[in-house]
């Protein structure tokens, strides 16, 4: 029986089987050991092999694993969507190729709980390239998550730090490229991040920053890799001009790399240059300041009060050297009486800031006194409170002061008695213009007057009713001038008040022969004023065309209404103004320009009083002329009133008898023409009269006359007129006598004391005859 030899078993690839085993158990020992999770499949994608990682993150054991399609042991879902993921397996299987890592995929797990992992698939093949399977890799993420989730929680808190810097910050890798800059880089230096981001330093905004000094810069930190500190840098950049940055460099190294980052801080100092400059040229200008002043200056602590420093004026104002003032308190050196005065005066200093003493008197350090300005303020140098101290020695102005007081009271004094003067003189001129003017109207009285008498008695009447005006214009501008006119304003019809002044002008206007036109408009024109005073104006006007107008000129006269004002206009024929007069003509005593047969009188005031009343009637004039010969204008402008004033009903007039009924007259005044004049006119009027010449003889004519009026002068010897009056009121039988002053006083003072004395009435020197006879009736 031929003998056969038991035949070896051999592997597929030709290996021993016993050479095989051994093998496959040394892998599967391996891919237990191995740390990530494996899951091997056959060519159906069933699951053959798990090692212990896997089966504790899928929680199936190999026993119950074995044979199921891998999706089921292997359950993994998107972490976004929740939504199940294509088997990787499959796809191994399908393209044979390897799948790699996966991300944001959940592991359910056999008891449902989820961990994030990474995976990746391969397929397994034989020698000859088949595919026999797939292997599984996979790992829990959970870790590596937290690890990136710190680091990224990291890089977020050192870039929002980088980001809310106020000064520009970049970050260099070691190559000096950016790898980021902060927001206040870019608005600093008119970047953007496009332009920045992975550029070579030196290469930005078109090699802007290649420069020397930063090159020196970033090179020593490159070089010996340690900290630069506070490295200035001056340049000029063409988009923000020339800048002074001070820079802040440090290397960084890199976890996990070999290479370095470079971290640079930008410090722009430019303005703190700037202000620094300035402060320092402030400080050496202040000290300049400080050592010229013509002021004596002390700075003292403002807690203390002791001094700390003293410039060299203070030597010549209080003899005392710096050195001797350093560490005293102002006391010590006469500035205030003792210790405690010098402590009230610095709490209030410490209280207000501020102190001020006009006129402080000290002693300097030879004794002599002086008088000072004392000024302190209180302010902060180096975190310390200072004060200030201010010294001017004022006893020069002082002394300049009291001679000016002085002087002022002497311009008063003589202010006052130029107004006493003017008072006196308008006493002392209608005293003898009353009689005058009586004996004037006594001529009227005689009959058969010839045409000569006729023409002088006119001329004396219009010249002392002239000489009378003057008068009124010396007092007026005097009350002007302290204010004291006072206006009793109502509503007034103007055409009515430019009338009576047309009225008043006319014995002027004939005897000059001049030809008035006089146009006023057909409607009634409403202003609110004082009758008297705004006749006042229109008369002066008048006066003045009159006085500088030839004879037989022409004057014209307009009223008309020109939108909200009354305007009245005077023109003239006469002789101009030069334009250099025009500015001046309403000052007081000026006149134009005359020659000596153009000296018409006049004192240069009514121009002035007409400015000033219209003025106090919310008004105004202006003047006007071609120049000399070619007459003059003036333009008067009222406010009007808007709304017509209601037509109150007029009382029934009474008859007026036409004169005044008898009545028995006293006439009491020291001048004895004044006295005749006005007795003989009363008599030719029909009344009784008696006369007195003092106050004595007044009383006691009274006594046996027993008189209805009495005619009294304020300006009696011994016994004055407002004497008088109270002792006719202190008798019980004078006492109801109505007394009148006529008196040569008519200042608003005299009228305020005869009304105190017990006056009904006060007429100013020279009265008119009608006056006087309607105040009789």
């Amino acid at each position: 029986m031929p003998t056969h030899k038991r035949k070896r078993r051999t592997s597929r690839v030709g290996r021993p089987l016993h050479a095989v085993v051994p093998q496959r158990e040394w892998l599967r020992v391996a891919l237990a050991s191995i740390s990530d999770a494996f899951i091997t499949t056959d060519t159906q994608g069933r699951v053959n092999f798990l090692n212990p990682e896997a089966q504790s993150l899928t929680g199936w054991t190999q026993e119950d694993a074995q044979g199921l399609p891998l999706e089921r042991v292997f359950n993994i879902i998107n972490e976004a969507t929740r939504q199940a993921v294509e088997n990787p397996a499959s796809r191994a299987l399908r393209e044979g190729q390897v799948v790699g890592l996966a991300n944001h995929t959940l592991l359910i797990a056999k008891d449902s709980t989820e961990r994030p992992i990474d995976h990746s698939v391969a397929p397994m093949r034989t020698a000859k390239g088949e595919v026999t399977g797939v292997v599984l890799v996979f790992r829990d993420s959970t870790d590596r998550r937290r690890r990136e989730g710190i680091v990224r929680d990291a890089l977020t808190y050192a870039e929002n730090i980088i980001a809310t810097l106020r000064e520009p910050f970049i970050v260099l890798d070691d190559n000096l490229r950016v790898r980021t800059a902060n927001r206040a880089f870019y608005q600093s230096f008119h970047a953007l991040p496009e332009q920045t981001e992975n550029q070579y330093i030196y290469n930005l905004g078109n090699q802007q920053w290649d420069i020397p000094a930063l090159r020196v810069l970033l090179e020593a930190v490159i070089r010996n890799d340690h900290p630069i500190h506070d490295y200035e840098v001056e340049h000029d950049f063409p988009a923000i001009g020339r800048r002074i940055m001070r820079l802040n460099a440090r290397p960084v190294q890199r976890s996990g790399h070999d290479s370095n980052l470079i971290l640079l801080a930008i410090e722009d100092i430019t303005e703190r240059r700037q202000v620094s400059t300035a402060v320092a040229v402030s400080e050496t200008r202040y000290r300049r300041l400080f050592e010229t002043a013509q002021d004596a200056i002390l700075i003292v602590d403002a807690v203390t009060g002791r001094i700390q420093d003293a410039n060299p004026f203070i030597e010549q104002t209080l003899g005392y050297r710096q050195d001797e003032l350093v560490g005293k308190e102002l006391w010590e050196i006469g500035f205030f009486q003792d210790i405690a005065a010098s402590r009230m005066a610095f709490e209030e200093l410490q209280q207000k800031g501020y102190i001020r003493y006009d006129h402080l008197p000290l002693a300097t350090k030879s004794g002599k006194r002086v008088e000072v300005e004392f000024v302190s303020n209180v302010y902060q140098v180096d975190q310390q409170q200072v004060a200030q101290c201010n010294i001017r020695d004022i006893t020069e102005r002082t002394r300049l002061e009291h001679q000016a007081q002085e002087q002022a009271q002497a311009l008063a004094d003589l202010n006052r008695r130029k107004d006493e003067f003017l008072a006196m003189l308008s006493h002392e001129l209608r005293n003898p213009l009353a009689p005058i003017l009586n004996a004037v109207h006594l001529l009227r009285h005689v009959e058969g007057e010839d045409p000569i008498r006729r023409q002088a008695r006119t001329i004396i009447e219009r010249q002392a009713g002239q000489l009378a005006r003057l008068v009124d214009d010396l007092l007026e501008v005097s009350r002007i001038a302290t204010g004291k006119i006072r206006l009793n304003e109502e509503r007034l019809e103007l055409r009515r008040i430019v009338e009576l002044a047309v009225e008043t002008v006319h014995p002027l206007i004939k005897g000059r022969e001049h030809d008035l036109s006089v146009s006023l408009p057909a409607q009634p024109i409403w202003v609110y004023a004082d009758a008297a005073r705004l006749e006042q104006v229109v008369v002066n006007l008048l006066n003045n065309a009159a006085k500088y107008t030839d004879p037989r000129g022409h004057i014209w006269l307009t009223l008309q209404q020109e939108g909200d004002d009354a305007v009245l206009r005077v023109r003239d024929s006469g002789i101009g103004m030069t334009p250099e007069t025009l500015p001046y003509i309403f000052d007081l005593f000026t006149q134009a320009p005359r020659s000596i047969d153009r000296a018409q009188g006049g004192l240069g005031i009514g121009l002035t009083l007409t400015r000033r009343l219209l003025e106090m009637h919310r008004g105004r004039v202006e003047a006007y002329s071609a120049g000399l010969g070619q007459g003059s204008e003036f333009t008067a402008r009222l406010p009007v009133l808007l709304s017509v004033p209601e037509r109150r009903q007029t009382p029934p007039i009474s008859p007026v008898e036409p004169r005044a009924r008898f009545r028995r007259i006293l006439v009491v005044d020291d001048n004895a023409d004044l006295a005749t004049t006005t007795t003989i006119l009363l008599r030719l009027a029909g009344h009784k009269v008696a006369m007195a010449h003092d106050g004595p003889s007044a009383l006691a004519a009274a006594v046996d006359f027993h008189p209805h009026v009495v005619l009294l002068d304020l300006g009696l010897p011994g016994m004055d007129g407002y004497e008088v009056a109270r002792r006719f009121r202190q008798d019980p039988g004078l006492a109801r006598v109505r007394l009148i002053a006529l008196t040569g006083y008519g200042q608003q003072l005299d009228r305020q004391r005869s009304e105190a004395a017990g006056f009904d009435h006060h007429l100013v020197k020279p009265a008119a005859p009608e006056q006087l006879e309607e105040l009789l009736r």
